[in-house]
């Protein structure tokens, strides 16, 4: 709630001006049945019969009050909206910025389509909240306490009726209310599972289609959605009976003013004009009531979804920067060091490292292999300090990566990761993410490097040539060159290609390795793959095995001293590529 608190106060007048308009409405709606009362008791039954003229002044004031409490809500409405459009959008950056921020452990933790759903549906839902109660959560309790007092002014006997039905009404409203916030927190959690299948669904389409489980994945869909359902009839059948029940109390409270009206009216101590001012007044407060409940309803919802987007807020990064200067390298440091190294990702029982340690030689090229899950991406991606080290340290140029700078650290990598990710626009601007000042002739030499300079030039835009989101008019192969490209157009002095070329036929493959031996301009340079031909000319190559460095060394090296590089390569390479 703290929050929503902050971000009001940037709209200061907004907030002020949107309510106090609503009051004046308010204020000019309690008159409108007095001036009724009057008109029935003065014009219409006069002393002397009908006064025409005093029904014709009375009318007068009842548009003119209608006019001016028009121009008070039109204004009111206007700032409520200005207020909370402001404070959702002022969130919204907020949460971006937090999100961009957190690091990847907390980004596995939390889930990118529960992210989502925060940053659209429930910030949507704040701003109705916030749009609604700057409206209506004075205006409201204005008009439901000022009716009674109304009441008690034209007829303190008619308004004990008011002073027992209010009570009824609150106890049914907060009631309801209170019952109902927990489930539309478990309502919004459903929806985030609902989310979750979905996209999982749509970004693995061709595999569902492929393996014809679109029934199962149907099942499952219908299976969650089925629940979403289930919850939110459950809260609608709650939140439904609101009203019902307050027409029912109010319907009661209204027969009995006219019953104790109409024995006032008898004994002449009561005119009927104020019985029908009484029944107004009731019928505002039902209004007001239902407005309140449905008010109550939104809040609910709205401080359901506070709380989710504060879950947020407070999910702390675990890597953070210590400083923002820059600092110099070691003179003659290795240009990358592992010392002890140990990770655990969060909440997970086994480390996915364990002592780790090497160094890297400037401009060495450096072979990463082993098992699917034997932390190959683990260990390039604390270079970058994607995550931090659970023990030892990450050096780079003889500095632990923890002194440096984010800016500083990642300007020096360049890193291909696992999954091409392209961004919508054109193959030019997708290029400069590497460098923004990038010529066209740096990013076709980049492109030539990488292999993709050919069928860049046979698209007839050229650099011009429009990526669709996520690269999807692309082909595998043709996504992971283009990010190769980009970060060598960085030009970085450590680069990383997580198994990068894993959609590259072997002959590309090859050229590509043989341009970035000959061309990377001095770069020490980390290839993680699978494939032993892609890392058997490297320098040297670590061969990972659950979690440990099961050797260090040449292809030539490896194969007489390591069981595991060993087994890898006779079952990937011939027998003239063993020897070469």
């Amino acid at each position: 709630m703290r929050h929503i608190l902050k971000y009001l106060k940037e709209f200061k007048k907004e907030s002020i001006l949107a309510p106090l308009f609503k009051m004046l409405e308010a204020l000019f709606d309690l008159f409108i049945p007095l001036v009724v009362a009057s008109m029935i008791n003065n014009g219409i039954n006069g002393n002397g019969g009908s006064n025409m003229s005093h029904i014709l002044v009375m009318g007068s004031i009842m548009i003119v009050l209608g006019f001016v409490g028009l121009a008070c809500s039109i204004t009111a409405q206007f700032y409520a909206a200005r207020a909370a459009v402001g404070v959702s959008a002022r969130m919204r950056e907020d949460l971006f910025a937090h999100i961009n921020k957190l690091g990847y452990a907390e980004l596995d933790t939390i889930g990118t389509s529960t992210l989502i759903t925060r940053m659209t549906s429930d910030i949507n839902q704040i701003q109705n909240g916030v749009n609604l109660v700057l409206r209506l959560f004075l205006r409201s309790p204005f008009i439901v306490f000022g009716a009674l007092i109304m009441a008690f002014i034209v007829s303190p006997r008619a308004g004990l009726v008011f002073l027992v039905t209010i009570p009824i009404l609150s106890v049914i409203v907060f009631g309801i209310m209170k019952a109902s916030i927990p489930m539309y927190t478990a309502v919004q959690r459903q929806l985030d599972k609902v989310l979750g299948t979905t996209r999982e669904n749509l970004i693995g389409v061709r595999v569902v289609r492929a393996f014809c489980r679109q029934k199962d994945e149907m099942a499952a869909f219908e299976g969650e959605s089925e629940a979403l359902r289930k919850q939110q009839m459950l809260v609608g059948n709650l939140s439904a009976a609101m009203n019902p029940l307050t027409y029912v109390v109010v319907n009661l409270g209204i027969a009995a003013i006219i019953l104790v009206g109409g024995y006032q009216v008898n004994d002449a101590s009561l005119e009927s004009g104020d019985v029908i001012a009484l029944v107004n007044y009731m019928s505002q407060i039902l209004v007001e009531l239902i407005k309140l409940a449905n008010l109550i309803i939104t809040v609910t919802k709205s401080l359901a979804c506070v709380k989710r987007i504060d879950e947020v807020f407070l999910e702390q990064p675990s890597v953070v920067q210590e400083h923002q200067f820059m600092i110099p390298a070691v003179p003659g440091a290795p240009k990358l060091e592992f010392r002890d190294v140990s990770f655990t990702y969060k909440n997970a029982k086994e480390p996915s490292l364990e002592h780790i340690s090497f160094s890297v030689h400037h401009g060495e090229t450096i072979g990463i292999i082993g098992s699917t899950g034997s932390g190959k991406t683990s260990l390039v991606n604390m270079i970058p300090r994607f995550y931090d080290a659970t023990e030892g340290k990450v050096l780079v140029d003889g500095r632990d990566v923890r002194e440096y700078s984010f800016g500083q650290l990642r300007n020096k990598i360049g890193i291909v990761p696992q999954k091409a990710v392209l961004f919508k626009g054109s193959i030019r601007e997708n290029m400069r993410w590497g460098r923004a000042l990038a010529s066209d002739r740096e990013i076709y030499s980049a492109l030539e490097i990488a292999q993709a300079k050919d069928f860049v030039d046979a698209k007839k835009e050229g650099l011009d040539f429009s990526v669709a989101q996520g690269g999807r008019n692309l082909s595998g192969g043709q996504r992971q060159r283009l990010t190769i490209a980009r970060a060598l157009v960085k030009k970085p002095e450590i680069l990383i290609l997580d198994d990068s070329a894993s959609a590259l036929d072997y002959a590309t493959d090859a050229r590509l390795r043989e341009a970035l031996e000959n061309d990377t301009q001095g770069a020490t340079t980390l290839i993680v793959s699978q494939r032993a031909a892609s890392i058997m000319h490297a320098d040297r190559i670590i061969v990972m095995e659950d979690g440990r460095v099961a050797g260090i060394g040449t292809h030539r090296e490896l194969l007489e001293d390591c069981q595991v590089y060993r087994e890898i390569c006779m079952s990937q390479l011939s027998k003239e590529e063993l020897g070469a």
